[in-house]
């Protein structure tokens, strides 16, 4: 093998003629002659095609190793409504705030509770639909709610005699008493 080009090779009846040196020519073609039209581009285009695969595993990667947050708490909201009987609703509330608004707070400052107010009517309505006062509680979420609340309730009225005495009246003065559990309404679409 002599020069820059090997001779002639019969491979199934095909001539093949090859460059052993430089590489230059294939078939006494040059080779950026021989590469088909529009190739690089395809080169072009699967050089981007990965390194955006590269990019994007890369990123799952780093999300992937990221710490997890834990689920933001819902808040639990519930309106407790109390119907009193005509003429007792001041004995009513003043035995709410000496011996159940205490332990509200004592929750809120815990944080069971984050918000706590307390309505009343404007004027009255119909006896059906009347009520007299509204109590809104949001709970740090739907557990909080259900939390026990003894262990408190004995620290903040350690007279538990005169305390349940009093929860019974506070109760009996009631016509009616009920929850209701609230949530959000989503106005957009």
């Amino acid at each position: 093998m002599n020069g820059n080009a090997m001779n002639e090779n019969k491979m199934n009846g095909n001539s093949i003629n090859r460059n052993t040196m430089n590489g230059n020519t294939i078939n006494g073609k040059s080779t950026l002659e021989t590469t088909p039209p529009g190739s690089d581009s395809r080169i072009l285009r699967a050089a981007l095609v990965a390194s955006v695969l590269l990019l994007f595993f890369a990123a799952v990667n780093i999300v992937a190793q990221a710490p997890a947050q834990p689920p933001k708490e819902k808040p639990y909201v519930v309106e407790y409504y109390y119907k009193a009987r005509w003429g007792l609703s001041d004995e009513w509330l003043a035995l709410f705030k000496k011996n159940h608004l205490p332990l509200l707070k004592a929750l809120k400052a815990q944080g069971a509770i984050t918000e706590l107010e307390m309505e009343k009517p404007l004027n009255h309505t119909t006896e059906e639909g009347r009520w007299d006062y509204r109590v809104t509680i949001e709970w740090k979420n739907f557990a909080a709610s259900n939390e026990s609340e003894d262990a408190l309730r004995l620290k903040l009225f350690p007279d538990q005699a005169t305390f349940k005495r009093e929860e019974q009246r506070r109760f009996e003065i009631l016509i009616a008493h009920w929850d209701l559990p609230v949530t959000d309404v989503t106005l957009e679409p």
